[in-house]
């Protein structure tokens, strides 16, 4: 039975008048809310840098930049219990919290002092992203024993020209960027499919490999689960480790799996090991009856490459590529308990990856016969209490009259995207800014703003949150930094600006161990081998792994 959801809060009104009826709750009853067995959407509604420094290990992502056009995908069910949290030192847990009630949430709490007071009550916040995930590859290597190669060990046996085969776990834009020298990229979610093809051999060693460790403890325990007869190993530390033993990593590699090389010689295996695991398969009928359950969230997850989904997908899916699902679900799904449905159109890949969402604690199911399972148009996945805010939208300016007027000198001009795009180029003119620090960073301009953004979306919400009543409305340079460039206009590059402190939606911690720095590889290996320590029992009892002497190499 599933616990109630209305554990007592606080109703509290702010004289700042941001929120004219905000429910606090403190730490301790959140905590207890995360273990109670019920939904909750917990949300860190700072930007990605700063959620990156310091988060709690269930918390997503929800920029505040980005609230309107993520919310609804990560959060669907607009009565589901949602409490946001922000560093403690602001309000911007508070606007949010406004904001997804202006959206139709009715079920939403702010964590009174965010992360400083969940710190101060004794509960552990963590640096990085992807936590559960990553925590799990540690845990799942730990139940299994996976088996690993060292960057040496590899190196050797690829020096002596040994029959050996490496695979990259990672999507095709992450391989793109460094790759093992001879590996072909197959990302996780495909191996059950692909591998057959890729690996005729039975009896040829194969290597799975990725950019740190999760994804390539993840893929070789996929194969070894599925009971494949080749010797299979995870590179330790993946391409990290590969650098830091002073082997060489190609870049720009394009080497893959072949489109038409899926192979379905492993639904047999997959099918045992989804049912070894207690992954239910269900009908289209019952996925209708959970999509009109009120009282439940639900995720219709399309598992197949982005080229299948493209070309047709089931109506509500969102796509959900198999090895990305397990590595980043918190970039797709939002609801902590949560029914997670999965298909495909081969029966291989969804069981094979259901099997490790239910270890990893979610309510994960396959959709009986997939894309061809009879779950047709009409199917409505977010039954609403209350219709959401409309979209609002911008008046624009074109490029070359933007240009006029800035010479003139009568707008100003904010540049809204990525930091890290800003400092690569911009706008001479421009000034960076990003929504939560919006109407401050404005506060004494008198001249009519332009924006410049790469979502008109994410702009014009920005400008309807945080700019209302201005004596004239903002606008929006159409076609964003694309057109001004197709114009020929001039482009300024700024490296230390903004500067490092105010770069608050980029994480140095993740991007820096792969641009030749060794000491961020470093740091950032020991990070992720640190993980499960810093996990307390509760944490650590809502994964669902055998124990060492139930989980043979099989």
């Amino acid at each position: 039975m599933r616990a109630v959801q209305n554990a007592a809060s606080q109703d509290c009104v702010r004289p700042n008048g941001l929120s004219p009826m905000t429910s606090f709750i403190d730490p301790k009853t959140l905590k207890s809310w995360l273990h109670d067995g019920g939904e909750i959407a917990l949300l860190d509604v700072r930007e990605h840098g700063q959620y990156g420094e310091a988060h709690l290990f269930y918390g997503i992502p929800l920029p505040f930049s980005r609230l309107e056009l993520d919310a609804p995908r990560l959060v669907p069910r607009r009565s589901v219990r949602v409490v946001v949290y922000d560093g403690g030192d602001g309000d911007v847990a508070e606007r949010a919290a406004r904001r997804l009630a202006a959206l139709g949430y009715t079920g939403v709490h702010v964590l009174q002092g965010g992360t400083r007071a969940w710190k101060a009550a004794g509960h552990a916040l963590f640096a990085g992203v992807n936590l559960p995930s990553k925590t799990f590859g540690e845990l799942a290597e730990e139940a299994y024993h996976t088996p690993r190669v060292s960057a040496d060990q590899l190196a050797e046996m690829l020096a002596r020209k040994e029959k050996v085969v490496v695979l990259d776990g990672r999507p095709v834009s992450e391989f793109h960027k460094m790759n093992i020298p001879t590996a072909t990229c197959c990302p996780n979610g495909e191996l059950a499919y692909r591998v057959r093809r890729l690996v005729p051999d039975t009896t040829t060693p194969i290597v799975i490999n990725c950019a740190g460790r999760t994804r390539s403890i993840i893929g070789a325990q996929t194969l070894i689960n599925l009971g494949l007869p080749n010797p299979v190993y995870a590179l330790e530390n993946g391409t990290q480790g590969w650098y830091l033993n002073d082997h060489a990593l190609e870049h720009g590699g394009t080497r893959r799996y072949a489109a038409d090389s899926g192979n379905i010689d492993l639904r047999p295996a997959a099918k045992a090991l989804a049912e070894r695991f207690g992954v239910p398969t269900v009908t289209a009928q019952t996925v209708r009856q959970w999509a009109g359950d009120a009282s439940r969230s639900l995720f219709l997850c399309d598992v197949r490459t982005p080229e299948e989904f493209a070309a047709g997908t089931l109506p509500g899916a969102q796509h959900t590529p198999g090895g990305q699902l397990m590595q980043a679900g918190d970039q797709y799904i939002g609801v902590r308990g949560a029914r997670l449905v999965l298909f495909d159109n081969d029966g291989v890949r969804a069981p094979t990856i259901a099997h490790w969402l239910r270890q990893m604690g979610h309510e994960a199911s396959v959709l009986e016969g997939g894309l061809e399972g009879g779950l047709g148009s009409g199917l409505s996945l977010a039954p609403a209490v209350a219709p959401p805010e409309p979209e609002p939208a911008l008046s624009t300016i074109d490029a070359q009259a933007l240009s006029a007027r800035l010479a003139q000198g009568d707008v100003a001009l904010v540049d809204l995207r990525p930091s890290m795009q800003f400092r690569a180029g911009h706008i001479p003119q421009a000034r960076w800014s990003i929504r939560p620090r919006l109407a401050n960073d404005m506060k004494n301009e008198t001249r009519q703003l332009v924006l410049v953004a790469d979502d008109d979306a994410l702009a014009a919400w920005a400008a309807a949150s945080e700019l209302p009543g201005l004596s004239r409305a903002p606008l929006l340079l159409e076609g964003g930094m694309a057109a001004w460039r197709d114009a020929g206009l001039p482009v300024q590059a700024t490296p230390a600006l903004p500067a490092d402190a105010d770069c608050i939606d980029y994480l140095f911690f993740v991007h820096d161990r792969h641009d030749g720095n060794k000491e961020a590889a470093r740091r950032y290996l020991a990070w992720e081998t640190g993980l499960v320590a810093q996990l307390d029992a509760q944490g650590r009892s809502g994964f669902r792994l055998p124990a060492a002497s139930e989980s043979p190499h099989a």
